[in-house]
């Protein structure tokens, strides 16, 4: 019983002093030091918060085409008996967060079509002479001038036909160097940027082992007044895939000299590389006149492009069908002309993408002969070319809100030798679009 008690009195004792301690230290804090405490984590919070930029658009809009299930590339074909449609185009948020020297972007795309992972990379500057940056993920390929500009300040609906068609999505996985003086020095205006990309395009598994390359030179300059400014920019892409039969189909005569496919089966073609190059110049030119900043644009591109007898796309999954290698070619020319001090912007574009340069109207089609040792399939009608002229009126509501009515006349090249390409098909899309963004 005494050793309980005395046990307990020292533990009452080292309570009552270990409270009077606390009370001591308590009475002895500088409210001031926990003033600047308080005000050095507030301070470290909001410049984190000012470290990421939180942004995004939403494009509903209604279109009209000519005919039910009009094929097109306003937005994607209709259905079969569809003429009319209402449709979210694109709805996204994006989220950057930024230091000095890096830079974290992850941008998403969530419409009645499903949700898409747009953007995901990371990039890195140099910290001495911050001229040359690293950028590794999901990201817009660095070719030309229309692929990486963003949708929601394009002042088209779309982008021309041919982008779409051999950059599916703009985006591909890979890894990118870029090379830019800062703005502090005189030779800014140069930017240099190359890199190695699966080749298939963003979401997509990547199915054989090239990696493709793409570079790009660019100067953007302007005069003393800022009232003129132009850019230049030369870009170069050279990669493929892999074909997945033998069959392999190039651009050359039939016996009888008519322009055909020309077959090359041999067994070493299985597993080869289809090479994918291109070459473009891309030109723009802002002029600030007393009606209003007017704008042109231009780019033009050529290459060789595998594809199958279906398709002239670039392959997104390995290729089950035999391959078929043509040289194209394709340009696009805006012209836009801001109205005086009004919001209204006029917006005029024209296209073409010519898929296989080798053939043109009723040659396309048309019944080839196979010799001996020589074996030739014709050509078809996804060796059309097609031209758009595009015509649309811009309202800026607010900053937040733009209003465009557009209408796109697309004709195709017409071929006697091609079933349901004897004329023009009826397939002009008119788009009315508004557009809110944050």
């Amino acid at each position: 019983m005494k050793k309980q008690f005395f046990l307990t009195a020292i533990l009452i004792t080292v309570l009552i002093n270990l409270s009077i301690t606390v009370k001591a230290q308590e009475e002895n804090v500088n409210p001031l030091d926990t003033l600047t405490q308080t005000v050095i984590k507030l301070q470290d919070d909001v410049n984190l918060f000012k470290r990421i930029k939180i942004s995004g658009y939403l494009q509903p809009q209604f279109q009209m085409t000519d005919s039910n299930g009009s094929a097109n590339y306003s937005g994607g074909n209709f259905n079969a008996n569809t003429d009319k449609r209402f449709m979210l185009r694109r709805a996204r948020v994006k989220i950057a967060y930024e230091t000095l020297l890096s830079q974290y972007v992850f941008q998403i795309d969530a419409t009645e079509k499903g949700f898409a992972i747009k953007d995901m990379y990371a990039k890195f500057t140099e910290p001495w002479a911050k001229t040359v940056s690293l950028t590794v993920g999901c990201m817009n390929r660095p070719f030309g001038y229309e692929i990486g500009y963003s949708s929601s300040l394009r002042e088209t609906p779309e982008r021309a036909r041919m982008s779409q068609i051999i950059f599916p999505g703009e985006r591909d996985l890979g890894a990118m160097l870029t090379f830019q003086i800062p703005k502090t020095s005189k030779w800014n205006f140069i930017k240099a940027e190359a890199g190695l990309y699966n080749g298939t395009g963003a979401g997509a598994v990547d199915f054989d082992y090239q990696k493709d390359f793409i570079g790009r030179i660019r100067i953007d300059k302007s005069n003393k007044s800022e009232k003129i400014s132009y850019g230049l920019g030369v870009s170069y892409y050279n990669g493929g895939n892999r074909q997945g039969r033998k069959n392999v189909y190039t651009n050359a005569a039939d016996s009888s000299g008519l322009m055909a496919f020309v077959l090359n089966n041999d067994t070493t073609n299985y597993g080869k590389i289809a090479k994918r190059t291109y070459i473009g110049g891309d030109f723009q030119l802002n002029i600030e006149l007393p009606i209003g900043m007017t704008t042109i644009r231009a780019e033009y591109i050529q290459g060789e492009q595998p594809g199958t007898s279906s398709t002239t796309a670039t392959p997104t999954a390995q290729p089950t069908t035999d391959n078929y290698i043509r040289n194209f070619n394709g340009a696009y020319f805006y012209f836009l002309q801001n109205i005086w001090t009004t919001k209204f912007q006029f917006v005029a574009k024209y296209d073409w993408y010519d898929p296989n340069t080798e053939v043109a109207g009723d040659v396309i089609g048309q019944t080839v002969k196979s010799s001996a040792d020589i074996k030739v399939t014709k050509t078809g009608k996804n060796d059309l070319k097609y031209t758009t002229f595009g015509l649309g009126i811009a309202y800026r509501w607010d900053n937040n809100i733009k209003i465009t009515a557009y209408y796109d006349m697309v004709k195709n090249e017409t071929s006697k030798n091609v079933t349901g390409y004897a004329k023009d098909l009826k397939d002009n899309v008119f788009t009315l679009r508004v557009q809110y963004k944050f």
